[in-house]
Order: C-alpha cells, then sequence, then structure tokens
C-alpha cells in the first residue's frame, strides 16, 4: 500500500461520497420541485416521493455517522490500550475523542508525549497530525 501522511490520510469513497450523495441531493430537490409543480390529483403521491427522498437523505446521514460512531469507539479502546502498553497508564484524562483519533497515527516512540501535549496545549486534531514526524498508517477506516 501507499505510505501514508498528512497529505493524504484521508479516505473517500467516490460511490458512496460523491455518487451518492449527488444523487441524493438531486432526488432531494427534484421531488420538491416535482411537488411544486404537482396537479392537485397528484399532490398525494408528490407528497409522498418528498417523504421519501427525505427519508433517504436521513439514511444516508445515519449509516455514516453510526458507522463512524462504532469506528471512534474502537480506536478510543485501542489507543488507549496501545497507550497503557507503552507507558503502564491510560491516556491523559481530559483528551477528547477527535484527539484520540488523531493520535492513532503518531508512532509508538511518539504517542506517549504527543498525547500529553494534546491535553495540555489543546491541540486540534489537525495540530496532532501536522506534529506527527513517523507516521503509522491506518487503512481499515473510510
Amino acid at each position: 500500500m501507499k505510505e501514508q501522511n498528512y497529505r493524504n490520510h484521508t479516505r473517500y469513497v467516490p460511490g458512496f461520497h460523491f455518487v451518492t450523495s449527488v444523487a441524493m441531493l438531486a432526488l432531494l430537490i427534484g421531488s420538491f420541485i416535482n411537488l411544486a409543480h404537482s396537479a392537485k390529483e397528484n399532490l398525494y403521491s408528490a407528497s409522498l416521493i418528498c417523504l421519501v427522498s427525505v427519508i433517504f437523505c436521513f439514511l444516508f446521514w445515519y449509516t455514516r455517522s453510526f458507522a463512524l460512531r462504532a469506528q471512534d469507539r474502537a480506536i478510543r479502546a485501542e489507543e488507549n490500550f496501545r497507550h497503557f502498553i507503552l507507558t503502564g497508564k491510560p491516556l491523559p484524562a481530559g483528551i477528547r475523542m477527535s484527539q484520540t483519533i488523531a493520535l492513532r497515527f503518531a508512532s509508538d516512540a511518539e504517542l506517549p508525549a504527543l498525547a500529553e501535549r494534546a491535553v495540555k496545549e489543546n491541540l486540534k486534531n489537525s495540530e496532532i497530525k501536522q506534529a506527527i514526524v513517523n507516521w503509522r498508517a491506518d487503512h481499515h477506516r473510510v
């Protein structure tokens, strides 16, 4: 696999992130245009199409957010365990989930000091990622 770093670590699935999202937006807009221009006898079916398109948008959003939340929980457990193996202590109290997610890219040598620094300096996830010298790739999260 290609070496991962700060510039190329984000991953997109074109079929989901681009094609499906644009199709969902087109469906939503088109269904409301259809509702606005529908004749009185077609008002019920046009409103049902709008409802279906709204439901699809919610499904599109929540399937992604629920999967990310499950991945976040796994990352928190993995990084807490990795920190415990390296230091004998859990991750510092007060560390935010976004910081923990960013720390997964830090090498074992960098993790303890960078975790302490993230809490003390209240670093954003992008600042943590940019501070990493030896990048530890994560090819599993989408």
